[in-house]
């Protein structure tokens, strides 16, 4: 049989950024393919070099919308890492709480474009109706619906009215029952199970070796989550659990994020009816020379943040690496074998977020670096001499 290329991309009306597919395919059965990234190239860390730690984290919190918390939040950790200081306890509860907030909208997002890639537009409407309410949540607690601009090294910048908890508090729980028909509707449906159950696995061994992250390798049976693990704001102080599949297909994928919307509630609950009085912000004067890394458990997986300082009110390096990253790679694993028609649920299956992931590098074969960007440059101005000299200008 005749291999057949199905390019997707860079740009496609069914992709939201620009990322390249080719799908190599054999009749209707996809045998290889190969995946291009750094078409969104925005030099976010370069920028970050020439704004303040306090400009860097509105900076980063552009990053991604739906992100618009995990960035921030891992970039004011890394900043914290630099030297040793302790962030007022009713800080902390207020990261967590939108640092949940966030999750359970992300997750309600991707599981109403689910429910529209598989053609249950049902679903569509209804959750994205249910995610307005915890988007009108996050507006009375942080005055924006995305874009919170909440996190600042050493705290927060906007306190929570004891006025406003029992608005937030009542609109949580009345998205619990709708979540609950939401769950029965979508979890014993027949025609969604036979379509997704055994489609784009990913095994425990193949999510270990590609170093999956989040509910795409909580999907396959591994209990990863930063928020235990390296447990951070008051993620140890409150009752909660990993949720974990174990097959690693598309269905336990989907399982994974809807049971995490109960428990997110459930945080933010907790962190509500205990926020304790008390400061906001630990009002940071001055920032030594030194490294440091900051890392949180976005919707996504690990948000992972570098920053190295000179004892400057700047950084002179900013690295960011998003959870998709980290997870894009095992499409190549779940899509071999795969009906072509599969293939957009099994990548949209690890909630990708190509904005968070843009890269630009040059390398060999090998994989080691061959030129930076002055060497680009320098090649482009000696192309420039090459062609004034041939042309005698």
């Amino acid at each position: 049989m005749s291999k057949t290329i199905v390019p997707i991309g860079p740009y496609h009306p069914l992709q939201e950024e620009p990322e390249f597919f080719t799908l190599t395919v054999e009749g209707e059965e996809v045998v290889d393919i190969d995946v291009r990234l750094g078409y969104n190239h925005r030099g976010i860390e370069k920028l970050s070099e020439s704004r303040s730690f306090d400009q860097t984290v509105f900076l980063v919190e552009r990053i991604c919308g739906i992100c618009s918390t995990s960035h921030p939040y891992a970039c004011v950790r890394a900043v914290e890492d630099l030297f040793p200081m302790d962030v007022p306890e009713r800080a902390r509860y207020i990261r967590t709480i939108i640092a949940e907030g966030e999750r359970i909208h992300s997750h309600l997002l991707w599981l109403g474009l689910a429910g529209h890639f598989l053609g249950y537009n049902t679903v569509y409407m209804w959750v994205w109706k249910l995610r307005e309410e915890i988007l009108d949540c996050m507006e009375i607690l942080t005055g924006n619906r995305n874009n919170y601009a909440m996190f600042k090294p050493g705290g927060v910048r906007r306190d929570v009215r004891a006025e406003d908890i029992p608005t937030v508090l009542r609109k949580i729980d009345s998205i619990v029952p709708t979540l609950e028909m939401i769950k029965a509707a979508v979890l014993d449906d027949p025609v969604l199970q036979a379509r997704l159950k055994g489609v784009g696995i990913l095994s425990r061994q193949a999510a270990v070796e590609y170093s999956a992250v989040g509910p795409t390798a909580r999907a396959s049976g591994i209990g990863k989550d930063v928020r235990k693990d390296c447990a951070y704001g008051v993620y140890d102080r409150i009752d909660w659990n990993v949720v974990t599949g174990r097959n690693g297909d598309v269905w336990d994928k989907l399982v994974v994020r809807v049971l995490e919307l109960f428990e997110s509630i459930k945080i933010i609950r907790q962190c509500l009816e205990g926020l304790p009085s008390g400061e906001i912000d630990a009002r940071i004067a001055d920032y030594p020379a030194g490294e440091g890394i900051g890392h949180i458990e976005a919707p996504r997986g690990e948000t992972f943040h570098y920053i190295r300082s000179d004892g400057t009110n700047r950084p002179v390096r900013h690295k960011v690496r998003a959870p998709t990253y980290m997870n894009l790679p095992t499409f190549k694993e779940t899509v071999k074998g795969a009906n072509l028609a599969d293939a957009t649920i099994i990548l949209a299956a690890i909630d990708p977020c190509y904005c968070c992931t843009e890269r630009m590098a040059v390398r060999t074969p090998e994989g080691r670096k061959l030129m930076g960007g002055y060497d680009l440059v320098r090649l482009s101005r000696e192309k420039t001499e090459r062609l004034r000299k041939e042309l005698g200008a």
